[in-house]
């Protein structure tokens, strides 16, 4: 099976600081966290914790198409309990 990203939804996860997503293989649910450092732009906006979870979403929202190719290969590496992608991954 290839991973699947049927559902758009996604949420903040203020206790891992990272936005959270899900792809599937099958049947099988597969939960894939981006860190927020990868997300914003500038430490600025990292401070601004009122509008972190907005701009974290936004910026998740635009990125969609390169975060679900980084997701992607980071599960063709084997399957693990979850996933967390950095910065790093998604350049």
């Amino acid at each position: 099976m290839t991973l699947a990203f049927p559902n758009p939804s996604r949420s903040f996860d203020r206790t891992r600081n990272a936005v959270r997503f899900t792809g599937y293989d099958g049947m099988f649910e597969v939960p894939f966290f981006v860190e927020i450092g990868a997300l914003v732009k500038s430490a600025t906006e990292l401070r601004m914790s009122d509008t972190l979870e907005a701009t974290s979403l936004s910026a998740f929202d635009a990125l969609r198409a390169s975060i679900h190719a980084a997701a992607s290969k980071a599960y063709s590496g084997g399957r693990r309990a979850n996933y967390i992608l950095t910065a790093a991954d998604l350049r």
